[in-house]
């Protein structure tokens, strides 16, 4: 076997004696020794891309021989050495030639002047041929591309010569038929008399009407083209080509545009990263330009084919090129899908300052016309839209009859389609994201985030307090427990699982050891204490009842409970809303996985999946091909009766369906209507629920339906969701987290009656765990006289019965009036007091307590008749349904209410709101007052005024219309806040005279801001920067220049957090990064609403409902809630507020400009 490589040594000693003589470069050169590390001096000498050396300039042969095609060669540093030899060492200039292939050890030389250490270097990068192997790479993938053109060409070539040959047939076809037919003529043409010559007058008649002949063609011709010209046919034509004209432009400088961002950024970096010290890494270069070269070269291709269509101008055909291009338009998916990733890793790139440094002198580049790589980077999102509206544009140009009018439509109708795609999956991806960035900032990692089917709700700051077992408070801490310090937890919640974290003092997140990661499907939530509960009740008193319970019941382990705190009453109601929707979503999945248990071949999923309704379009709705929370395609268009519809589907109900459905209602009709909704789906479940989403629930064998038997269920199924007892007071035994509480203590009545509970015989009450309970019978005519339960705010009921303290074992116990279908229920207006209940207000003394399973329990069955009756299950599921969505809406939206009369009926809701009071205090002054309490004030008085919000005025741009005040009063009042703190801090810093007085009060208002940035109060950031661009405080040179340098960098800093730059992409950035509370700039989310709102209709052409641009609509909104609903922790202080407030301290703008003049006037020209 060969061992070594045999080279021919003549042709080597040959290529030396020419390198000698006529080599590109020659001289001495130190070379260090790889065995000894010493330098020997020997001959170098350059011919093409081969480096020889010999022992002198008179050797004949040489000593070594290097290839440098594909290295690299640079200058470096002397090496460091003692101080005796730095001297000599500082002379010599040293530099390093680097091979391209492994095994081959660099090559290290000296040379004693730097002039000629320069000419080394430069021609061994030109002998290594790196530039013609990049232009080589280059010219690969054009070929490539170029081979791809040719075998389509070849392709149409074959098919267009097949179609010659077949006219070619039918030609020689035609012309045998003429021929046949002219000797047919010619056999029938009669015998030609030869006539004498005509008379000289008839030819000069008939050659002055040939004359009048053309000349009334011509005229006539030309009237047609003038009528042509003016026509509307002809104007359409010219619109048309020039649309063309304008797309070959567009495309022209989308392609220089392309070209600038590969051969100026992209090609730069890829070099960059294969040097010695890369700035950045070829992984980061791959993340952040994704595949834009590819995109480059798709686009060159259909640029020459625009061009020479324009070439064969005015005949414009277009279709064939588009559809050439539409195969290849999915590599924009990739980039489209992490764009948003390709930004993010940019960004922790520049946190490098030798990659900033290298960015910014590409960006400096001539081509770049001033514009970031940011800018370049998000030309190729528009690309799609923009074909799109110009093939619409086309289309309205082109007329019916047009050759290439359907493939024009084909090519519009799936760029559409793509467009759609692409929407959807940076949608899909917008959750994915969420969880992967609460995952990385847990340092020790959460496997369920992984989850793709995970949906963040919420997140925010609770008090976690010390507990036992069974969920009783620890007494003996209560008093010495620093809650702030030692039990303040980062909670965040999700559809599935609640997670618990600690904070270090780093900022890095940490699960609890035991009750980090709670699953939802094992947990109970309590909102309020038990009556019956000494300790709870102790509890409510200490903590002015924000706490609530979560009664953990793992199936491997112990149970226990966790018990939080929330900041206020408003924080709570909030966080056991989700908590219970979350948990009643899932136990409703759970509920019809039982029903289906008994039949293996019959499952959710599959139920799901044979319901066309919930995944296929039709005429009144329209889905996408993102899927929601409950694995269903989201709604894109549907009319209102099909959203109502999915509102009280019993199958499942998605969080994001329900929030955006209750943000944006109003917009497409009206709370009357669906509320009358929610009540015939209540009162009549079997007439109102659609009629295939009721047949899943017979769809099992019907033998079952007997009773004799009952299939074994199993335990977690039994345990969960097994039916509840009957209507029943719980003993003082009874265990306190088996039941969820909720007190009828508000005053709600309903268009059908006063909720009536009457008492049911004493037998019911005295075994309320019987086996076979029977259903009370209707109340007779004598019952009329007995009052109903009065639900009206304080008071207590009428009669001693209905009291909690009078109920005892024997006692009667209230029972609900039958209904239709020979079922118990209540009314729908006590279930909206049962629902309104849940949000989380505490019950007078007095009121009687529900608990949340007789709810359930208004058909009372026996146990086979629970476990069969599928009619059971389809009420309990009914009622569940309304109840949650009667829930989620008062206890989120219970301004509807306050609001609007119909559906108050009675409710008397007071929201938790902070009113500020002046006291009077003295006046203070800005001197006496220091920037921690200005900062502070100002975050609080901000906050108030931007919670004090309502959502409603998000919708319909209402801050834009001539009536605004009106229409949307506190968004102006926000707007006059934001323009009133913004003038006091002007108009302070004007009130001094002297420069060094000034310079000191722009120092402690940004020093303000700082702060405030501190506080997330990134609104305060915004009104003293405006204010500090003013041009009544930016023209004052004088003294800015007596302004420190340290915070003249961080104004700077902070005016870049809160730019509009990219439609404020930093700020942005910074929102998702940080925790409530926090007050946003509200300008932000209008412009972003404004843009949703001009951008798309509401109603399709067909009448539906936009319900996608709902959807980003009420994320919006959503957003806006988080921060409005976390209150600040910051003490009042009056002597702050009225300095803050006083109108009589502000100056108008041109008072302001009037003063900057005297103080600084202008200079002469």
């Amino acid at each position: 076997m060969q061992k070594s490589v045999r080279y021919n040594e003549g042709h080597a000693l040959y290529l030396s004696v020419i390198a000698r003589k006529e080599g590109t470069k020659r001289g001495y050169l130190s070379k260090k020794t790889t065995e000894n590390s010493k330098w020997h001096e020997k001959f170098f000498a350059l011919y093409q891309n081969v480096l020889f050396y010999f022992d002198t300039d008179q050797s004949a042969r040489p000593s070594g021989i290097y290839l440098l095609e594909g290295c690299t060669c640079e200058r470096v540093p002397a090496p460091k050495v003692s101080t005796v030899g730095r001297e000599t060492l500082d002379k010599l200039h040293y530099f390093l030639v680097i091979f391209g292939h492994d095994g081959q050890k660099p090559l290290e030389l000296r040379t004693e002047e730097e002039s000629d250490c320069d000419e080394w270097v430069e021609a061994i990068q030109q002998a290594s041929y790196s530039d013609i192997i990049i232009e080589r790479e280059v010219l690969m993938q054009k070929y490539i591309h170029l081979v791809q053109i040719v075998e389509t060409e070849k392709v149409a070539a074959n098919q267009l010569r097949t179609q010659l040959e077949d006219q070619d047939t039918e030609i020689e076809r035609l012309k045998a038929e003429i021929i046949a037919l002219n000797k047919t003529k010619e056999r029938m043409r009669p015998y030609h008399v030869y006539q004498e010559e005509e008379d000289p007058d008839i030819k000069k008649i008939k050659k002055v009407q040939s004359f009048m002949r053309g000349w009334l063609c011509r005229r006539k011709w030309k009237i047609i083209v003038q009528d042509y010209i003016c026509s509307p046919h002809a104007e359409s034509m010219r619109k048309r080509n020039q649309i063309v004209f304008n797309m070959v432009e567009a495309e022209t400088e989308y392609v220089h545009q392309l070209f600038i961002l590969v051969n100026c950024f992209l090609r730069p970096l890829r070099m960059a990263a294969s040097s010695k010290k890369p700035p950045i890494s070829h992984d980061d270069v791959s993340s952040v330009f994704l595949n834009s070269e590819t995109i480059m070269f798709l686009h060159e291709i259909f640029h020459q084919g625009l061009k020479a269509r324009i070439a064969n101008w005015p005949t414009l055909i277009l279709a064939d090129l588009f559809d050439i291009l539409l195969p290849m338009l999915n590599i924009y998916q990739e980039f489209v899908r992490n764009h948003q990733y390709s930004l993010q890793v940019l960004a922790n790139c520049k946190q490098n300052r030798d990659f900033d440094k290298l960015l910014k002198q590409y960006e400096s580049n001539a081509a770049c016309e001033g514009r970031m790589l940011e800018t370049f980077l998000t030309y190729p999102m528009f690309q799609i839209p923009r074909y799109i509206i110009t093939l619409h544009e086309l289309l309205a140009h082109t007329p019916h009859e047009h050759v290439e009018r359907k493939s024009l439509e084909f090519a519009k109708s799936k760029l559409e389609e793509l467009s759609r795609v692409m929407h959807d999956e940076v949608s899909d991806t917008e959750n994915i994201r969420k969880n992967l960035a609460i995952e990385r900032m847990i340092v020790e990692g959460c496997d369920i985030l992984l989850d793709t089917s995970q949906t963040f709700v919420r997140q925010g700051s609770l008090i976690q307090l010390p507990s036992v077992e069974r969920g009783k408070l620890s007494k003996v801490r209560l008093g010495s427990l620093s809650l702030k310090k030692e039990g303040e937890r980062q909670c965040f919640l999700f559809t599935k699982h609640f997670l618990i974290c600690t904070r270090s003092s780093g900022g890095k997140l940490h699960l609890l050891k035991q009750g980090g990661v709670l699953s939802l499907i094992e947990c109970t939530l309590i909102e309020e204490p038990d009556a019956n509960d000494e300790d709870a009740k102790n509890s409510g008193q200490v903590f002015g009842h924000l706490d609530f319970k979560i009664v953990v019941e793992p199936s491997d382990a112990p149970a226990f409970t966790v018990v939080l705190l929330a900041p206020s009453r408003q924080e709570k109601a909030a966080w056991t809303s989700d908590i219970s929707q979350c948990i009643d979503n899932i136990r409703c999945n759970g509920l019809m996985t039982s029903v289906f248990e008994e039949n293996s071949k019959v499952t959710v999923p599959h139920m799901i999946k044979s319901d066309a309704r919930l995944h296929k379009d039709d005429v009144d709705i329209c889905f996408s091909k993102t899927l929601n929370s409950c694995k269903v395609p989201q709604i894109r268009y549907a009319s209102v009766e099909r959203l109502l519809e999915r509102l009280t589907d019993l199958r499942f109900l998605s969080i994001d369906f329900l929030n955006t459905f209750l943000h944006t209602y109003r917009i497409f009709t009206t709370a009357t209507v669906v509320m009358e909704k929610l009540a015939d789906i209540y009162k009549k479940p079997f007439t109102s629920i659609p009629v295939r989403s009721l047949e899943l629930f017979f769809a099992i064998n019907q033998n079952n339906r007997s009773g004799d038997h009952v299939n074994d269920k199993s335990p977690r199924l039994c345990r969960k969701f097994s039916s509840p007892p009957p209507l029943s007071i719980p003993s003082r035994t009874s265990s306190p987290v088996r039941t969820r509480k909720l007190s009828l203590n508000s005053p709600i009545g309903s268009k059908v009656g006063i909720l009536d509970l009457s008492t049911t015989s004493s037998s019911a009450a005295s075994s309320p765990t019987s086996a076979n309970p029977t259903i009370s019978p209707p109340p007779s005519n004598n019952n009329n006289n007995k009052p109903p339960l009065d639900l009206s705010h304080g008071q207590s009921p009428s009669s001693p019965e209905q009291s909690p303290g009078a109920l005892d074992e024997n006692a009667e116990v209230p029972r609900i009036d039958s209904a239709e279908n020979s079922r118990c229920s209540v009314s729908p207006a006590s279930a909206f007091a049962i629902a309104t209940a849940a949000a989380g207000h505490s019950s007078p003394p007095g009121l009687f307590v529900l608990p949340l399973q007789c709810l359930f329990s208004f058909a009372v069955f026996n146990n086979s008749e629970r476990t069969c009756d599928k009619e059971f299950i389809i009420r309990r599921a009914a009622t569940n349904r309304v109840l949650n969505v009667l829930r989620h809406w008062v206890s989120k939206h219970s301004q509807d209410f306050e609001m609007n009369g119909e559906l108050k009926m009675g409710v008397i809701s007071q929201p938790l709101t902070h009113e500020i009071k002046a006291e009077c205090p003295k006046a203070e002054f800005f001197e006496s007052l220091s920037a921690m309490e200005l900062a502070e004030q100002i975050t609080l008085l901000d906050h108030i005024v931007f919670r004090s919000i309502p959502y409603e005025e998000f919708l319909g741009q209402g801050w834009m219309k001539t009536d605004k005040t009106e229409r949307t009063p506190y968004i102006m009042k926000t707007s006059q806040h934001f323009n009133d703190m913004s003038n006091l801090v002007a108009s302070q810093i004007m009130s001094h005279t002297d420069v060094g007085s000034r310079a000191s009060s722009i120092e402690k208002w940004i020093a303000v801001a700082d702060i405030c940035r501190c506080l997330n109060n990134y609104n305060g950031v915004l009104e003293i920067t405006s204010a500090l661009n003013r041009s009544a405080i930016y023209r004052l040179k004088k003294t800015w220049a007596k302004v420190c340098k340290q915070t003249k960098a961080l104004m700077d800093k902070l005016q870049k957090t809160v730019s509009s730059e990219g439609r404020f992409k930093n700020l942005r950035e910074t929102l998702k990064n940080c925790n409530p509370p926090c007050v946003p700039y509200l300008g932000m989310y209008l412009t972003d609403l404004a843009f949703i709102e001009e951008g798309t209709p509401n109603f399709t052409e067909e009448g539906l409902v936009n319900f996608s641009k709902m959807r980003m609509i009420s994320h919006i909104i959503r957003e806006i809630r988080q921060f409005q609903q976390t209150p600040y922790r910051i003490e009042h202080q009056p002597k702050v507020t009225q300095y803050l407030l006083d109108k009589t301290l502000i100056m108008d703008e041109d008072t302001l400009y009037d003063l900057s003049l005297k103080i600084e006037p202008r200079l002469p020209a």
